[in-house]
């Protein structure tokens, strides 16, 4: 319980290389993560980690696959998610924010280690063939080409960069809540975790209900937010203004006020 984060990096990167050596480095290929955890609850990993976990990996040859489809393309304050927590992927997948969301399309982006060998045995074995009904659909790649002409033309990372300081700033606040538990968040996304004992961190029973009810009261109140188990997510626009930040948080602190008064 009283475990630093320097001893829990620690701990987690010996866990990683006792299963590597245990069940043989040739079993893996590569390790697979998303800079945050975002469905699971918008969870932070500690600075220093992906480096710890990198320097694992390198010893025994195992790529990193980067998971950017909710980091990716300006949420983490810079344009990938590898960049804000010092990652070093072998390949890259990335989605959603590829088109804004308007149309389905998805890609995969690989490093010249793991494109060239591929390449060179397409010559030898015919060509490396993955694909779905719908792949490289023209409209979804013209949506996509036209999101990203706009992203450059606004300059939306730099945007987001500007904004996150004062968006992180009223994240933090919210900490001062007698049912918030933890507020963390980077960039433009934030997990609220909501809990019945401040101190001992004590889960509401059953779990989730208080959850949804602050996200239900969230709605009412004129803010959508999404509720996973009893976190709530918080993940805005890209182009949101300073003062639409402020009017997002104030929603939520009364929101959150409203259900402290039902608990």
């Amino acid at each position: 319980d009283n475990e630093t984060e320097a001893e829990f990096l620690d701990r987690i990167a010996k866990n990683l290389e006792d299963l590597i050596i245990k069940e043989g480095s040739d079993s893996f290929s590569a390790m697979i993560a998303e800079p945050l955890i975002g469905a699971g609850g918008v969870l932070i990993p500690p600075e220093g980690y992906f480096p710890k976990i990198q320097s694992i990996l390198d010893k025994y040859d195992i790529h990193l696959i980067d998971d950017e489809v909710i980091c990716g393309f300006g949420r983490t304050g810079n344009c990938w998610g590898y960049e804000t927590f010092s990652m070093r992927p072998s390949s890259m997948t990335i989605a959603k924010a590829l088109s804004s969301g308007y149309m389905p399309i998805s890609a995969v982006i690989v490093s010249e280690e793991i494109f060239e060998p591929i390449k060179h045995a397409s010559d030898d074995v015919g060509v490396f063939a993955h694909g779905y009904t719908y792949s490289g659909h023209p409209v979804s790649c013209a949506v996509a080409l036209k999101t990203l002409e706009i992203y450059e033309r606004i300059n939306l990372f730099s945007h987001v960069s500007h904004v996150a300081k004062s968006f992180q700033d009223r994240v933090k606040k919210l900490s001062s809540f007698d049912h918030v538990g933890e507020a963390r968040g980077v960039g433009l996304v934030a997990g609220i975790e909501l809990v019945k004992n401040k101190e001992t961190k004590e889960n509401f029973e059953p779990y989730g209900r208080i959850g949804m009810l602050l996200a239900e009261t969230c709605q009412k109140n004129g803010l959508i937010v999404r509720a996973i188990g009893d976190v709530i997510a918080i993940c805005p626009p890209l182009v949101i203004t300073e003062d639409q930040i402020h009017e997002l948080f104030d929603i939520l602190e009364s929101s959150i006020e409203e259900v402290s008064k039902k608990i």
